[in-house]
Formats: structure tokens, sequence, C-alpha cells
């Protein structure tokens, strides 16, 4: 019969599967502690050569991959030139002086008020009739120039896809090398992992249309990074 055929087709693929990760049904502990250690190990995959750097380097590697997709960069010193340097990115791109902002611990620190009193912020999360949004990342990542965010009530995930443009303010000791690095650093500072964790390289890109490149296809049209020095 078909579902007899169906049967031994699939303890055949079962029976593969299971020698090719060497499990004995005899033996279902063994074979559960020896996932449970390989998950504890958490062994990085390879790592590639050109994001091997040290600090100052995996920055200048970021912006550059960062660039190479349509992402801008603005690099201050110190946490209260953040200000100045999102009104005039803003100000370049002729938009309007109001954004929504994540209630981020990082960017409470910043007086915004007193540094750019024309610049109007609302905290909490996106709102349709938003055009700008101002979120820190939890980690960069040179090898790509990719911007690591990390959901939570100091993160609504909206503010990174709503909005047609997307600052972000980043110090530039989040900056990894990889994305092995990350990993490790999320396990190490959080933990369990966060309910959404969203890598984004450069703005929101189709070639759909024609096989034309369009920006701001499924999210941001552009998407800024300001990395701070010293925080």
């Amino acid at each position: 019969m078909t579902i007899s055929h169906g049967d031994d087709a699939r303890a055949r693929i079962l029976g593969a599967v299971r020698a090719g990760i060497r499990r004995d049904p005899a033996n279902e502990a063994e074979a559960r502690a020896r996932v449970a250690a390989r998950i504890e190990a958490h062994r990085p995959n390879t790592i590639p050569a050109r994001a091997d750097l040290d600090p100052a380097g995996r920055v200048s590697l970021f912006i550059d991959q960062l660039q190479k997709v349509a992402g801008t960069v603005t690099r201050v010193a110190r946490l209260d030139e953040v200000p100045a340097a999102v009104v005039d990115y803003m100000a370049a791109c002729n938009l309007p002086m109001a954004a929504g902002r994540a209630p981020d611990p990082l960017l409470d620190r910043i007086d915004w008020a007193g540094a750019a009193p024309l610049l109007t912020l609302r905290a909490g999360p996106a709102e349709a009739a938003d055009e700008v949004s101002v979120t820190s990342a939890f980690a960069g990542i040179a090898e790509t120039g990719t911007l690591a965010l990390a959901s939570g009530p100091e993160h609504p995930t909206t503010l990174n896809f709503l909005p047609e443009t997307h600052i972000v303010v980043l110090p530039a000791s989040r900056v990894e090398r990889a994305y092995e690095d990350v990993w490790a650093r999320l396990r190490t500072e959080r933990g369990a992992p966060p309910r959404t964790f969203n890598l984004i390289t450069g703005p929101s890109r189709t070639g759909d249309i024609e096989q034309q490149i369009e920006l701001g296809a499924h999210g941001p049209r552009r998407l800024h990074v300001v990395i701070v020095d010293e925080v």
C-alpha cells in the first residue's frame, strides 16, 4: 500500500539522519547530552580575514561596508555632539525637525532639548506620521556593515521599519568584527535572546521592478549612523 511505502521511506530517511548525527535510539540520554554540550560551547564559525581587526580597524571597515550599500555615516567624539549631528543630517535631507525616538537609556542621557531646541522628539513606538526615527543599536558588524538591533521596551521594533528615515546612534565600542562576536556578546549581556533581533544592512531595497534598484521598498529609504567614539 502507498501508506506502507511512505512509512518505509520515512523510516529510511530518519535512519539516515540518526546515523549522520550518530544518534543511538537505545541511548537517548547520551545523545541529548552531546547536543547540549554543543549548544553550550557555541563554537564560532570561520571569521573572514578582513574582519580580524583591532577596534579602530573594525570601525573603519564598518563605515566602508555600510557606505557600499548606500548607508551614510557621521562620526562624533562624544555623546553630547549627537544632537547637532542629527540636526545637520536632517537639514541636509530637507526633513522636518521632528522624530520618534526609542526610549533607550543611551538616548536618555543626551540633552536633546538643550543641544537641539528646534528638534522635537517623541519617545515610544513609531507612528504612521513619523518621517524619521532615532534609535541606538545593540551592535555594529564590521564584516558587512550591518546593524544588530534587539527589540524590547527600550527599543520598539516599529522604529526600525516604519519611518522613511532611520537614524542610529552607535557607540564605537559596540562595533564587533563579525556575526559570531555579536552572538557571543548577546549571550554575555542578555543571556536569553530578545523576542526580535533584526540585522539591517543599509536602507531597504528591491530589484524586482525591471531589475532596477529601488530604495525604501519594505522599510526606510535612508539609513544614517552616528558613530560615537566615547560614551
